[in-house]
């Protein structure tokens, strides 16, 4: 019976059973295991001087008894036990029959506790037996059995060690296996919750034009209306039997504090929050404060009024059990409808554009708020009466009616608010091309899936995918209350976070004042603290956006964890919905890269001191990082972990040497240029015939942009492995050479002296080191000088030259050293002999011709 239990167990058991047997002295003889697991050992021989030690060889030593398990081992296991009978019935439970997503969910609840104590405990148990192996390592490899150099009080601390460190691995093994367990069960629970969602999803019923539906429709309609006058009458009996003087007045008081609320939303807010039409550029924080009190006062006191009247009528139980959840769907729809009207008149001020939060005009914004809490009226009208079909157990084909009846509708209402915006009308057709008179809202790309979502709606309607037609009905309207909501809370975080920080403020005159640090600092901690809020409220947002699709952010957290410590559970299943959904969390995690990353070069970076190219390596690597951890994420949704990737790179090491060598050697090559930082963003360069600025280091090449406004892209291989020139490689001092030449007959002292006093009058030339003037050659007609001399930037060379040239020519020219350029001489041609001549020539061609020799010219002497 006991070879059934665990080893500990077993053994514990047997110990337990010896003593007891030891207690009750005389009895039956015990077997031969239980006699020699439950033997004393023999009482020691007391130490005495005279007596030798026994050596570790010697054949009559007594060996060391084995320690006890210690208490705290012992409890430690017994945990571990009773996690592990707790999760063998929940397994039972899972294995045994169908459960629901409650059941599922509640099963997960219980798991998770037990999952996260477990990999506190190993991660606890970890060092304590690393620090129990090290102990036993200090003793020096264990002598052979033939040694004689171990004394016994060494080899009984050898012993106790051996046994501290096979105890507390032996608890760890035994908590993996308990974890695994877990793991699995959490796994298997996902999977099961996934299948039904999707089961329930793509479940075909009727088609809302099928005729078998509306007959069946007719056919069922006395039966459920009869139902709902049984359920009427039994409320009205319940209600009356309950109705007691204390339950009438705790119902009034209810009802008349929530009509209060209600009254007080309508009518009081207003004069709470006032946007007064008269100012015409409110500040935004004025706006934002105006926008954050029309909603909370617009939505609080209808959420407030709701509950408390479910709460009365739940504590006076005037309601029969199943109209209960009939109440609070209608209270809730109530309370939905109430925050989507507010939700729309804090971003849209419909009758006040100076406090408009959105970009929109008049007309577009009052009418995205009429429609939108028209399709709200009608998503809770739909939830409504869905909870009075389950109140009165309503047939199927009267629930598919109801459900396809309102997700039509809402979809409907979706397709006439698109159609409002189109750009396009009737009107407009024959007076030539539209101009759109205000901004317009929602661009190409938002009108394509706001038809392709209604298209969607009514496809699934007419094909009877009515559970897919209504839960893409809920998801454009969850979807989109939450990116209102996330609209307001990035805009408020930039306001009173990132605006109190970064302006003359109060709060940050404090922390200036009391911290010690600079205003540029504390802007940059402003910056940071808005990006990092920016972060964590697109996480959330996309976390709420995908719980309905039943990924939970525990899943997310898994997956992570299991993508950086290759937890493997089960064998690898790659579906298509497990791709689609893998390149889902790859696009989310590449997007939120890409933000942080224009957020890290636009926002933040330009508030620090770095130079441009440490901005760009800060830049790049972020990218690099965000592209691998959601790369990361991805692999582990389908269950390829580090080690199943490692095995993979490695099958593919010999193809990525001969067929991707070269890509390879560039993004290597990157990776160096980006940490060595031999050539940075901006600096000047020159690699073979080109010189230029490099303005971007990617993961392939290089960009260089040359002086002509070109742009050369360069390997990185040939940047790490060629010879490359880098004019501001450890600072951007420049050398400027201007060449100057003087005639043979000047004083070539004092033209070097002029040349020189240009070069230190001239504003960009540095004092250290001075400039210098070169005689460098004595030519028959010339004398040769070269200035030497620096600039703070190499970017200053070409216009300091060209400027010490001016400057130098006009000194030596007011010296007279160099003689003013002589005018041309004047050229008098006289064409008249030519054309007299030419006269000549042409009568005597005339006359040898035969013909009449011409008159003379007027004015000229034949």
């Amino acid at each position: 019976m006991t070879s059934a239990l665990p080893k500990p167990l077993r053994g514990a058991i047997l110990l337990v059973l010896g003593m007891a047997a030891l207690a009750a002295g005389p009895g039956p003889p015990a077997t031969p295991a239980l006699a020699q697991a439950t033997q004393a050992p023999a009482p020691s021989q007391p130490e005495r001087p005279d007596y030798p030690r026994p050596r570790a060889g010697d054949s009559t030593a007594t060996p060391a008894p084995a320690p006890p398990v210690s208490p705290e081992t012992k409890a430690l296991r017994a945990k571990l036990d009773a996690f592990k009978l707790d999760l063998d019935q929940k397994e039972a439970a899972l294995n045994g029959r169908e459960l629901s997503d409650a059941e599922l969910q509640g099963l997960r609840q219980g798991i998770d506790p037990i999952a996260e104590t477990l990999r506190a405990l190993v991660a606890d148990l970890a060092p304590k037996r690393d620090a129990a192996r090290a102990r036993l390592e200090q003793l020096g490899p264990k002598p052979k059995e033939d040694d004689p150099d171990e004394s016994a009080d060494v080899a009984r601390d050898r012993a106790e060690r051996e046994a501290a460190a096979g105890e507390l691995d032996e608890t760890q093994r035994l908590a993996r296996a308990v974890l695994i367990q877990a793991e699995q069960l959490i796994a298997q629970v996902g999977d099961r919750r996934r299948a039904a969602f999707t089961h329930a999803l793509f479940e075909r019923t009727y088609g809302i034009l099928s005729p078998d539906l509306w007959v069946a429709v007719a056919r069922s309609f006395p039966r459920d209306l009869g139902a709902l006058g049984t359920v009427a009458r039994d409320t009205i009996e319940r209600t009356v039997r309950s109705a007691t003087l204390g339950v009438l007045l705790l119902l009034g008081l209810a009802f008349g504090v929530a009509a209060a609320l209600n009254i007080g939303r309508r009518y009081l807010a207003p004069r709470l929050v006032t946007r007064d039409p008269a100012v015409h550029d409110p500040s935004r924080r004025k706006r934002l404060l105006a926008a954050l009190g029309v909603l909370l006062l617009g939505a609080l006191p209808a959420a407030a009024g709701s509950l408390l009247i479910y709460a009365a009528l739940h504590v006076t139980g005037v309601l029969p059990p199943r109209v209960q959840p009939f109440a609070l769907a209608f209270l809730a729809s109530l309370a939905f409808v109430a925050f989507v009207h507010a939700l729309a008149q804090a971003i849209l001020a419909p009758r006040n554009a100076s406090w408009r939060l959105a970009p929109l005009g008049d007309k577009a914004a009052g009418r995205i708020a009429r429609f939108t809490v028209a399709i709200a009226a009608i998503i809770a009208a739909g939830k409504t009466v869905e909870a009075l079909n389950q109140a009165i157990v309503a047939a199927l084909p009267l629930t598919v009616a109801a459900r396809s009846l309102f997700a039509l509708a809402a979809a409907l209402a979706l397709a006439e608010l698109l159609r409002r915006f189109a750009t396009t009308s009737d009107q407009e057709a024959g007076l030539g091309p539209y101009i759109p008179t205000e901004t317009e809202v929602g661009g190409g790309p938002l009108r394509i899936l706001g038809w392709t979502a209604v298209a969607a709606v009514i496809a699934s309607v007419l094909v009877g995918y009515v559970a897919l037609a209504s839960f893409l009905v809920d998801q454009l309207v969850w979807i989109s209350v939450l990116l209102a909501l996330l609209l307001l809370a990035i805009v408020l975080v930039d306001e009173f976070i990132g605006g109190t920080l970064r302006g003359q403020t109060r709060i940050a005159t404090t922390l200036q004042a009391n911290t010690g640090l600079r205003r540029r600092s504390l802007a940059q901690i402003g910056v940071l603290a808005t990006g990092i809020a920016r972060v964590l409220l697109i996480v959330v947002a996309g976390m709420l956006a995908l719980a309905p699709w039943g990924i939970e952010s525990a899943d997310l957290l898994s997956s992570l964890r299991a993508a950086f410590f290759g937890f493997k559970v089960g064998d690898v299943t790659v579906s298509l919905s497990a791709i689609a959904i893998a390149g889902l969390i790859f696009g989310l995690g590449f997007t939120v890269t890409r933000v942080v990353q224009r957020w890290l070069d636009a926002t933040f970076l330009p508030a620090t001191d770095l130079d441009a190219g440490l901005r760009n390596s800060i830049r790049t690597a972020a990218g690099y990082f965000g592209i691998i951890v959601s790369g990361a994420m991805a692999f582990s949704y389908l269950g390829l972990s580090l080690d199943k990737l490692a095995i993979v790179a490695g099958a593919l090491s010999v193809g990525i040497g001969f067929g991707l060598q070269s890509i390879v050697n560039n993004f290597v090559s990157g990776l160096i240029l980006l940490w060595e930082r031999p050539i940075r963003v901006g600096d000047l360069v020159v690699v073979g015939d080109g010189e230029g600025h490099v303005r971007r280091i990617n993961v392939r090449a290089t960009e260089i942009e040359t002086f002509d406004r070109s742009t050369v892209i360069v390997p990185n291989s040939n940047l790490i492995s060629g010879v490359v020139r880098n004019r501001v490689r450890s600072d951007r001092v420049g050398r400027v050479v201007v060449p100057v030449s003087v005639p043979r007959t000047a004083d070539p002292v004092r033209a070097a002296e002029i040349v020189a006093d240009c070069a230190r009058a001239h504003a960009d030339v540095l004092e250290d080191p001075p400039p210098r003037v070169l005689f460098k050659k004595i030519g028959d007609a010339w004398l040769e000088f070269d200035l030497v001399c620096f600039v703070a930037d190499v970017d200053f060379q070409a216009r300091v030259q060209s400027e010490l040239n001016f400057a130098v020519f006009e000194r030596l020219t007011a010296e007279h050293i160099i003689a003013p350029a002589p005018a041309p001489p004047a050229l008098d041609v006289r064409l008249g002999p030519v054309e007299s001549a030419l006269e000549h020539i042409a009568q005597a061609i005339g006359k040898a011709d035969g013909a009449a020799p011409s008159a003379p010219s007027p004015g000229r002497t034949p």
